[in-house]
């Protein structure tokens, strides 16, 4: 008797964690994970880099050995669409057939603001942290500018939070370098409240920390362009030496040629169960999917984690005939870092909270990498 097949897609922090707990849960299930390469970015500690705490080739972590402790096959390829309502997955290396299918291969940044290649954007993965490394080395002075941008026809579809930790992180090592006096600091962003979906008290307590910082914030106003030396905006122009900005995400680009239905920010339009609307044991999980509320639901490698297990729990559960039961708790835990120091954000359905800078927090984030990469290093 075959086993059931469960193809995933992706490398990153939902898909591992799928591996997982498809694991705990089944020996016997047959699983293939497909991705470009058997690599994990760890994305969260790229903000390091620039300081040289890290170096991108650090968090590049192969997970070829991970796979094959937890008897998954890997395919490496590129997805290019899906077809059989979603029991063929499509790449540029071959057809995968499948019994059950979670989509697991994380979001891409929107690229249509005009001049969007003078700006360096952090997350898109170690090249681009090691080129502001590099960039800051050779500037003598001038001014830096910072911002992000949001999906405009899904305000949710950001990630701000490594923004404010390079802010604050690049302030930190220019002090420690002795530089801080020959830059200015830009934060711009469209919103009065940047970073709102954190809470009004993490609001509150991030311009509050660049106002001690001496950082210069242009707020309420959205950027229109890029130009080598400046930022344009609805309100003004901003002169800038070095450009890094956060744009909004959207889904794959091969979400388009899936047959699923999408939101309209280009997500995978998902249910409170991680189920693609609609569909027969399509599961999606992080940030290739949109979810129901709340309006603050992050775009984060934690609630990417834990919509992993729920989804990984009601895949095996539709695979036996069983109606889906598992639900994501809605949950943001964000530690703001500032090179030596941690800002605590806390948000759920009832509270949000907001601890001021203390080393404790820095120290916590470290630890937090090195206990949540050790499971995937080899062993």
């Amino acid at each position: 008797m075959s086993h059931p097949h469960i193809v995933i897609i992706g490398s990153g922090f939902a898909a591992l964690t799928a591996v997982r707990e498809l694991r705990k849960r089944d020996r016997a299930v047959r699983i293939t994970l497909v991705a470009p390469r058997a690599e994990l970015m760890y994305y969260p500690s790229l903000i390091w880099v620039p300081a040289g705490l890290r170096r991108g080739a650090d968090l590049a972590i192969d997970v070829s050995d991970f796979l094959s402790r937890h008897d998954v096959a890997f395919h490496a390829g590129r997805v290019t669409g899906l077809a059989d309502g979603g029991r063929s997955v499509l790449t540029d290396t071959g057809t995968l057939t499948s019994d059950a299918l979670l989509i697991a291969s994380g979001g891409r940044f929107l690229k249509g603001l005009p001049g969007i290649e003078h700006a360096l954007t952090i997350c898109e993965g170690a090249a681009a942290a090691e080129s502001i490394r590099e960039r800051l080395a050779t500037m003598d002075g001038g001014t830096l500018a910072f911002g992000f941008g949001t999906n405009p026809k899904e305000q949710g579809a950001m990630r701000g939070g490594p923004m404010f930790e390079l802010l604050f992180g690049i302030d930190t090592l220019l002090k420690k370098q002795g530089r801080r006096e020959h830059f200015k600091l830009v934060f711009f962003h469209a919103s009065q409240e940047p970073g709102k979906r954190l809470g009004s008290k993490a609001v509150t307590g991030l311009l509050r920390e660049m106002q001690k910082r001496n950082i210069t914030t242009q707020l309420g106003h959205k950027p229109t362009a890029f130009e080598a030396d400046r930022v344009k905006t609805e309100g003004g122009e901003i002169p800038a030496d070095l450009i890094l900005f956060m744009p909004g995400m959207t889904g794959p680009a091969w979400a388009k040629d899936a047959g699923l239905p999408l939101s309209d920010g280009g997500f995978f339009q998902a249910d409170t169960y991680c189920r693609v609307t609609g569909s027969d044991r399509i599961y999606v999980a992080g940030d290739s999917g949109s979810y129901p509320g709340p309006d603050w639901l992050p775009k984060q490698a934690h609630i990417a984690d834990l919509q992993a297990r729920a989804a990984a729990e009601n895949l095996l559960r539709a695979l036996r005939g069983e109606p889906p039961v598992a639900r994501f708790k809605a949950e943001l835990i964000c530690i703001v870092d500032t090179l030596d120091r941690g800002i605590m954000v806390y948000r759920n359905e009832r509270r949000a909270l907001l601890l001021p800078p203390c080393r404790l927090m820095h120290w916590a984030k470290r630890f937090f990498e090195w206990q949540y990469l050790r499971t995937f290093r080899k062993a």
